[in-house]
């Protein structure tokens, strides 16, 4: 959102609050009011019957109230309206700030996404450049990681961009060849798996084109391609297949883990949802949530397709471009 957008949010805001306010305390002193009206009403006498004025001009009867019948109605109407326009006052200050916590949320996911996305990019950066000073370290020429280097520069720019168009409320649109997506994405992460000592390997990926911009298809298959590694053994592979049919395209990453536990799975895309550590990395909990939450957005959808001692496979499926 903008700032004329939020501007805008927060004076609509002010006006229902103020439109809360108001109406709560008029229908709280027209009910108080007309209660004690009612009671003086009940407790009133009349006294002065064939009273007559000046002239000898007959007067009305008069009512009479006494005060100690009526005080205790005023003083416990009173505290009745202190206590409703104090419910109201606090029904109007929590729906006043509303617009502010949902500020202050998006600002906290952007930034925890934002980092989560950038960390791995920045990985695999930091990665490079050890690369490059160990080649020229011993002389050798450095073209090729420098180039990698270009092309990790542009995924976080790419990266950056998308994430700040969703950040306000745009969907980015385009089309993306998975196959395409999928190599970009093992390329991104080829210097963390050799770190780690794990095999990358794309195999039977589909030429198709889906209906996701090709930044937000590396961007999910990156996420997955890194859970992988993370829970991967030294010596095992990470295998990438793509599979396509009239409707959907459907990744699939499986990894050589050991599995995800039974209590784990209810809450394995939810955000900040740990599994056990593999002893690498860190994880944070967000790569399989942003997944999930970048495939539902254009109609896609992330599952656990298998999990067991030996590995999980796990399934992205994309809607084919029409």
């Amino acid at each position: 959102m903008s700032a004329d957008d939020d501007r805008r949010v927060v004076r609509r805001a002010a006006l229902r609050v103020g439109t809360l306010v108001a109406g709560a305390s008029a229908v709280a002193i027209a009910v108080g009011v007309g209660i004690l009206i009612a009671v003086l009403v009940a407790q009133a006498r009349t006294e002065g019957g064939g009273r007559r004025g000046a002239g000898g001009a007959p007067m009305g009867d008069r009512f009479v109230v006494d005060l100690d019948d009526v005080l205790p109605w005023v003083i416990g109407l009173g505290l009745v309206g202190v206590v409703v326009l104090g419910l109201v006052g606090g029904a109007a200050a929590r729906w006043s700030v509303r617009p502010l916590d949902e500020a202050l949320r998006r600002q906290r996911a952007f930034v925890s996404d934002a980092s989560h996305e950038l960390r791995t990019p920045l990985t695999a950066l930091t990665s490079r450049i050890q690369i490059v000073q160990r080649r020229l370290h011993r002389g050798e020429p450095a073209d090729e990681p420098l180039d990698q280097l270009r092309r990790d520069a542009q995924i976080m720019d790419d990266v950056l961009a998308d994430m700040l168009l969703t950040a306000e409320g745009q969907v980015h649109t385009g089309t993306a060849r998975v196959d395409d997506s999928v190599r970009a994405a093992t390329a991104a992460l080829s210097s963390l798996a050799d770190d780690a000592g794990v095999g990358l390997r794309p195999t039977r990926l589909t030429g198709v084109t889906v209906a996701v911009p090709a930044v937000t298809v590396v961007r999910m298959c990156t996420a997955l391609l890194d859970n992988a590694i993370g829970h991967t053994p030294a010596g095992s592979e990470v295998t990438v297949t793509a599979d396509a049919d009239e409707r959907e395209v459907v990744v699939r990453v499986e990894d050589g883990g050991s599995g995800i536990r039974d209590d784990d799975l209810p809450r394995i895309f939810e955000r900040f949802a740990r599994g056990a550590e593999s002893g690498r990395r860190r994880g944070f909990g967000l790569g399989l949530a942003l997944v999930r939450e970048a495939a539902t957005r254009y109609g896609g959808s992330i599952e656990v397709e298998r999990t067991s001692p030996t590995g999980t496979v796990f399934a992205l499926r994309l809607p084919r471009a029409r």
